[in-house]
Order: C-alpha cells, then sequence, then structure tokens
C-alpha cells in the first residue's frame, strides 16, 4: 500500500501503562522515499545528527524505500541520502533553509 505522504506518524508510549510522561511519549514514524534505481537511500536529520550511517533505508520491490523511526514529541529537520546524494522530500511539511557548509534546506516534519 502507497501511502500520499512521506513520513506518517502513529502514536507509542513507552512509558509504563498508566503512567504518562511527555518525555516518553514516541511516535513511530515511517518514512518513504522514491529511488527505484538507487542503490543505496539513508535518512539523515537532526534526530540522528546527520549522520549518514544511522538509519538505512530498506528497499521494497516497487523502487520505495522505507524506514520506521520512533521519535519524541518535536519539530525535525531532515533529508534522504540517495546514492550520497541529498534530496528533499517532496511530500515533506515544509523546508527550511541550512545554514551549513553542505546543506542548502532540510525537509520539515513534526511529531506530534
Amino acid at each position: 500500500m502507497r501511502m500520499n505522504t512521506a513520513a506518517t506518524a502513529e502514536f507509542r508510549t513507552a512509558a509504563s501503562p498508566g503512567s504518562y510522561s511527555g518525555r516518553r511519549s514516541l511516535h513511530s514514524v515511517t518514512f518513504f522515499c522514491d529511488a527505484p534505481s538507487a542503490r543505496s537511500v539513508a535518512v539523515i536529520g537532526n534526530f540522528n545528527q546527520w549522520n549518514s550511517n544511522a538509519h538505512p533505508m530498506t528497499r521494497m520491490l516497487d523502487g520505495q524505500w522505507v524506514i520506521r523511526l520512533d521519535l519524541p514529541h518535536g519539530h525535525y529537520r531532515y533529508l534522504f541520502l540517495v546514492d550520497g546524494q541529498p534530496r528533499l522530500d517532496p511530500r515533506a511539511h515544509g523546508t527550511v533553509r541550512e545554514a551549513n557548509e553542505w546543506l542548502d534546506a532540510a525537509s520539515l516534519l513534526e511529531v506530534s
């Protein structure tokens, strides 16, 4: 099943049953990237210190790449790294300009 959004969120809590803490609430976020001819795809962002080895994505039969991450509530900047080249997510919540030596812009994700 193909989803229209690149990152979808589903609520999941890491706290024990019956307890609530905003810090312990995690949201399962699924990232999708269309790159049928790519050899490798990863998601990089401020949630993993832009580490290209932290979250490699898995190629699906239809050429999409996918990964599911548990992230706490917050705003995140991210990119797909397709065969080593940064790529914005066309289905992101928005984009922001980045002020660093190798990145001009990043995709935005709000997790709540």
